[in-house]
């Protein structure tokens, strides 16, 4: 069990599109997922709105098929190239490395919480230098355990002695900012990843940032006695 104080200020980073941008590494596993299943592939700016959500969410309508069978091989093969490739082919966000450790030194504790499987975001997090930074880096498990971010926010809490009024869920989508209120934690939407602005204005996050730099000024707002 990961151990933090019960009343220390605790951030949820989302990883793609919030700390990283991953299109170039996931909209090849998607279109080599589409081409061992013999399916026409879309243009690449045609995937970018599946990245964000979990895998066994996102090929039902990339497929147009709830066919478990089919689902289930179409994440097999997204993994094929995936987890030797595709996860290093992505940049972290400028300005993100300086976040962190600023928020680091500023002593609040800094979880990953991502719809990526957690044995990949670790794999991401120590390439490229960025896991110190965080207490512990939650996702869900192989078997699609945890796919809903809502539930494992719900299993950190669980997990952990830190608390939904002293936690913020930072993410790029509208399920990272729903999944953090219906746990009861504070959010902030950030629009330089893959959210339309339509789609996080109506999830209705506390706060909005449009660059990594702005994140520490709402973060600090959020907690205004530290």
């Amino acid at each position: 069990m990961t151990r933090v104080g019960a009343e220390t200020p605790t951030l949820f980073f989302d990883l793609d599109g919030t700390l990283a941008d991953p299109r170039e590494g996931m909209t090849k596993c998607l279109l080599h997922a589409l081409q061992r299943l013999g399916r026409l592939a879309p243009a690449p700016e045609a995937l970018l709105q599946y990245i964000g959500p979990s895998l066994r969410s996102a090929f039902p309508r990339l497929l147009e098929s709830d066919d478990p069978g089919l689902i289930e091989a179409a994440v097999r093969y997204y993994r094929e190239r995936y987890s030797t490739v595709g996860l290093f082919e992505q940049d972290i966000y400028p300005g993100i490395p300086l976040l962190l450790q600023t928020l680091h030194g500023d002593s609040f504790n800094l979880f990953v919480v991502t719809s990526k499987p957690q044995i990949f975001a670790q794999k991401i997090l120590d390439h490229f230098r960025l896991a110190e930074y965080f207490a512990d880096v939650f996702g869900p498990q192989l078997d699609g355990r945890f796919d809903d971010k809502t539930e494992l926010i719900a299993h950190i809490f669980e997990q952990t002695t830190c608390q939904p009024r002293q936690a913020v869920m930072i993410g790029d989508r509208a399920s990272d900012i729903l999944a953090g209120k219906t746990n009861g934690t504070r959010t902030i939407a950030v629009t330089y990843g893959f959210g339309s602005a339509e789609e996080l204005a109506g999830a209705e996050p506390d706060q909005i940032c449009h660059s990594p730099a702005a994140i520490r000024d709402a973060v600090l707002q959020a907690f205004p006695t530290l």
